[in-house]
């Protein structure tokens, strides 16, 4: 069966097949049987399947990023010490740019680590060694997110150290002011600013709608679904999750 259907639809790979078998069994197992029933169900039993193999490859980790892995895991020793959440960090990386070192977003946003170019500025100028402003060259990129996720990380307090992150990457999609109004809003609400999830992220102290629905999404994909996957393919810790070793 699965190597029928990798032929039909252009050689897909084993590990993707074999999730898309796991998490739509009855189409995979019925498919030919639809024949039967009449090719509306057929057709249907199609784009079901398709539609779990793209999401399968959504959350699976790019072949391109084990080239960065060794480079990754140095920043972010580099910036957040020994125990740095290296899984964390790979997360970001993978929701910013799936790990396409040319990456060029539709509002300007560059490489690996989506800097726009007024931020690559800005933090080429506060820390020596990245002072050639260089977002397409991947090592530049990934010691550029490194550090601003620690740069933001130290001016956030949170109750623990999820919360904590969850706070800096809202900073580092929609900026540090954003996450201090939203966190005062919730204060004068009477609810807790140190607990980002359920909590600080309910309130909108003033930005545009669809980029608040944005930045709410980002910290949960990032350390919700793909700190998860990282983990689990051995990239080291995480700030919201522990490794297998642990």
């Amino acid at each position: 069966m699965r190597r029928f259907l990798a032929d039909m639809l252009g050689r897909i790979p084993d590990a993707w097949l074999a999730r898309a078998e796991a998490a739509s069994g009855f189409v995979c197992k019925h498919f030919f049987t639809g024949f039967l029933w009449g090719a509306g169900f057929a057709a249907g039993a199609l784009a079901v399947l398709l539609f779990t193999l793209v999401a399968a490859r959504a959350e699976s980790i790019p072949a391109n990023a084990l080239r960065h892995r060794a480079e990754l895991t140095r920043c972010g020793r580099y910036a957040f010490g020994l125990a740095a959440p290296v899984a964390t960090l790979a997360a970001q990386v993978h929701q910013e740019s799936r790990w396409r070192e040319n990456a060029v977003s539709p509002v300007g946003a560059r490489g690996l680590a989506q800097f726009m170019p007024s931020t690559s500025k800005w933090i080429a100028g506060l820390v020596p060694g990245l002072a050639a402003n260089d977002p397409f060259n991947p090592g530049w990129a990934l010691r550029a997110l490194a550090t601003y996720d620690k740069w933001l990380w130290d001016r956030v307090t949170a109750q623990d150290g999820c919360q904590r992150m969850a706070m800096a990457l809202s900073g580092y999609n929609g900026g540090l002011g954003w996450v201090r109004r939203d966190k005062a809003l919730a204060g004068r609400n009477g609810v807790d600013p140190l607990i980002w999830f359920d909590h600080v992220e309910r309130f909108n102290a003033g930005r545009a709608a669809a980029a608040w629905k944005e930045n709410r999404g980002y910290p949960r994909r990032i350390l919700g679904t793909l700190e998860p996957l990282y983990i689990r393919a051995g990239w080291g810790q995480g700030v919201c999750h522990v490794t297998a070793a642990q």
